[in-house]
């Protein structure tokens, strides 16, 4: 209220300045002619109250007129051209203005969208196209057993998961979902991306321990298995020796412990964040940093908490809180 009246009485400064010049004049005329004070005290008594009467009524409809536009605000982008109608010159040319960038803004934003949407169409498209070479290449390098076509099988893999992460990193950015809860057995959804990442464990000879879990989770198949994926496939990435052990909590806790290389203290904070390699990345000048960003994403989508402890030198430990506290089945 103090600010709204300070703009006012700012907009009625010359006014009021106007009010006190004329009060003086009537001063000077009085006093020359001799009239009684009395007189003169009188008329600027009634002048006065007239014109606190009058400031009050202005002052009240400013304040109504400040409310009606504070709601036409929320709605501008869509209402732009209805405003309220002027009641100045000053008001109509700044309509007018409102009104040319409110239709320049909108065909920006149709282009923008127009544009955007042919990119994701074009990168989903050549996303889906690649794999049928990347199958093609694997059944070829699958006929023959050798050390070479291991090793070009494992590269091919990391293709294959790099195309993956392109069409994932496109659907969690867009404004539509393809989300469908359920009720799962979680045991199924680890085994499911432990078996996809089985011969790069056996590769880099990393043991893995798991045992059994019974608990039931509602999530996203989809989804969960690729916050699995993108977390064991960090876990092979940078351990070169040891093991890999995944257990669930009587609370549902999964947590993904290897025992690599670890991460420094001053990354850990950010390595949920868009690009971000830290220094395992830029040593090992293969990480894109968009795989924990993007499992990051995904599980605040499916409504789990996803936390990281780490030393360095000793390993790390990611964990995803699958309790579903705040998802009920529609």
């Amino acid at each position: 209220m103090k600010k709204q009246l300070w703009f006012f009485l700012k907009e009625k400064r010359y006014v009021l300045l106007l009010f006190c010049l004329f009060f003086i004049l009537f001063a000077l005329v009085y006093n020359l002619y001799a009239v009684k004070w009395e007189a003169y005290f009188y008329a600027s008594t009634l002048c006065v109250s007239a014109g606190l009467i009058l400031l009050t009524i202005q002052l009240l409809r400013f304040l109504s007129s400040h409310r009606e536009r504070q709601i036409k605000v929320s709605s501008i982008e869509q209402e732009y051209e209805t405003l309220f109608p002027p009641k100045t010159l000053l008001e109509q040319d700044y309509q007018e203005m409102v009104a040319i960038l409110g239709r320049r803004c909108q065909e920006l934003s149709t282009a923008y969208q127009t544009e955007r949407q042919d990119s994701l169409d074009y990168y989903t498209t050549w996303a889906h196209q690649i794999k049928t070479p990347i199958t093609v290449m694997q059944m070829i390098l699958k006929a023959e057993d050798t050390e070479e076509h291991q090793m070009l099988s494992a590269e091919l893999f990391r293709i294959e998961q790099y195309v993956e992460m392109v069409l994932s990193y496109i659907r969690l950015g867009s404004e539509t979902n393809d989300f469908v809860f359920e009720e799962y057995a979680l045991d199924e959804l680890i085994r499911q991306s432990i078996r996809k990442y089985a011969p790069q464990f056996i590769r880099k000879k990393i043991r893995l321990n798991y045992e059994p879990t019974a608990a039931t989770v509602l999530t996203d198949e989809k989804w969960l298995c690729f916050i699995l994926e993108q977390l064991l496939s960090n876990a092979v990435k940078y351990t070169y020796q040891g093991s890999v052990a995944i257990s669930v909590s009587p609370q549902k806790v999964l947590t993904i412990r290897d025992s690599g290389i670890g991460i420094a203290s001053e990354d850990l904070p950010r390595i949920f964040e868009k690009g971000f390699t830290g220094y395992n990345g830029r040593t090992d000048k293969k990480s894109t940093g968009l795989g924990l960003y993007l499992s990051k994403q995904a599980a605040d989508k499916l409504g789990i908490q996803i936390s990281a402890v780490s030393q360095p030198g000793q390993g790390t430990a990611i964990s995803l809180d699958l309790s579903s506290k705040n998802l009920e089945i529609e």
